[in-house]
């Protein structure tokens, strides 16, 4: 699962306060007693606020469930309404939405993306080879997030247009831009990247969001909607908050246990404080409530959304892309994604075994208070998805998801 992105949110959280009242909402279609009081006992030790899962088969959600809180504060229960971001599962739906483009004829896997832009985007170090939208959707494409990408992160919906973010940022003199933070050393399209910091790209699929912009004539949000959100029914979803219902947002949390000592030069601010630096402070032994925070690359991870309205996302991926009859991919576009022949990995999708040597397809995704799961087994055509409110839930993350990955064969 990819790590949180925002800078100040590099110190992990531990232990949730002992004295947590794990609140169940049962929306379960099966009696699963015993692994509802798996699951609260293993939240409980864990200290999670609040949790949200589902378990799907075919074109089928056989079970769903949520636990916890939604607001610790304000005593909200985690419900089957209930929405949050959900990280870098986001960028599935981005995927989505270019490859959609790509079965159109707008553009070939291995063009050069400057034939599309009206700036150009290269490698300072490689300025004669292209960066093209097959290294953008599995990283290779020798783009890094530069400090300007931390940085944007704040309370809110975005500021600053898509357009005018990726501009800034591989721009030479932009506002954003650094040829050597902004850019790895290694060549675009390398297979094998040499040790050092993580090739994963967030700002690449910003990129890759804004070209869809470009392809399609139309806002990315707009896109999504149109040819995503609204084919499948997902009615709670959204890339900003002006597209969803606040009132329904989760809150994200991060946990400062009792030993937890404050560095000299970590500001509040950085921590995107729910009420505000002012009026807030980082209390040990204590959850610290972020607010709800966007940041201008948003086609990496800001998709706003309930674990019912992502699971009818995932069927489609498990049914050859077509959920209740609504075809949103090709079934042979979606066997060659989840593939290795790209570059040596899949597009966007990528493989993972768990207990007993499952293997999974899938994408998790993490950021400040939250920690995301979804993931289908193709041997059986079932898949899970998982949402915490916290941004370190431990333990928890794998022992919860291993045991919902084992309770599939049940239904």
């Amino acid at each position: 699962m990819p790590k949180s992105k925002h800078l100040g949110q590099k110190i992990l959280s531990s232990v949730i306060a002992a004295s947590l009242v794990v609140v169940f909402n049962s929306s379960a279609f099966v009696d699963q007693s015993n692994l509802d009081e798996f699951i609260s006992e293993t939240m409980e030790a864990n200290h999670i606020p609040g949790f949200s899962a589902c378990i799907v088969k075919k074109d089928k959600l056989v079970w769903a469930n949520q636990y916890g809180w939604a607001d610790v504060e304000n005593k909200i229960p985690m419900t089957e309404d209930t929405i949050q971001n959900i990280g870098s599962i986001s960028k599935t739906i981005t995927a989505t939405a270019v490859m959609q483009l790509w079965e159109k004829g707008k553009f070939k896997l291995d063009d050069d993306v400057n034939t599309y832009l009206s700036f150009k985007v290269r490698n300072p170090a490689f300025p004669d080879d292209p960066i093209t939208f097959r290294q953008l959707l599995t990283h290779k494409s020798s783009i890094k997030d530069g400090q300007a990408y931390g940085k944007s992160y704040a309370c809110g919906d975005p500021t600053i247009s898509l357009k005018d973010w990726i501009t800034e940022y591989f721009t030479p003199g932009g506002k954003y831009y650094d040829a050597r933070e902004n850019f790895h050393t290694w060549k675009p399209g390398t297979i094998k990247i040499p040790r050092g910091p993580r090739a994963y790209t967030n700002v690449g699929y910003g990129l890759l969001g804004y070209l869809a912009e470009v392809l399609s004539g139309m806002d990315f949000a707009d896109y999504c909607k149109k040819h995503i959100f609204v084919p499948l029914e997902m009615t709670q979803t959204g890339w900003h908050l002006a597209d969803i219902d606040v009132s329904r947002h989760a809150i994200p949390y991060s946990y400062y246990p009792e030993n937890f000592e404050q560095p000299e030069d970590l500001e509040l601010r950085s921590l995107l404080p729910r009420y505000g630096p002012d009026k807030q402070s980082i209390k040990k032994g204590a959850f610290f409530p972020h607010c709800l925070y966007s940041f201008p690359n948003y086609p990496d991870g800001l998709i706003r959304t309930s674990v019912r309205d992502l699971s009818r996302f995932l069927r489609a991926y498990i049914n050859g892309g077509t959920f209740e009859g609504v075809p949103i991919l090709q079934k042979e576009t979606i066997a060659s994604m989840l593939s290795d022949r790209h570059l040596g990995r899949g597009l966007c999708w990528y493989t993972q075994k768990y207990k007993g040597g499952i293997l999974t397809w899938g994408h998790g995704g993490g950021d400040p208070g939250i920690s995301t799961q979804m993931l289908f087994i193709p041997e059986d055509d079932t898949g899970v998805i998982v949402f915490f409110n916290c941004d370190s839930p431990r333990n928890a993350y794998g022992k919860i998801l291993n045991r919902l990955i084992a309770e599939r064969a049940q239904f």
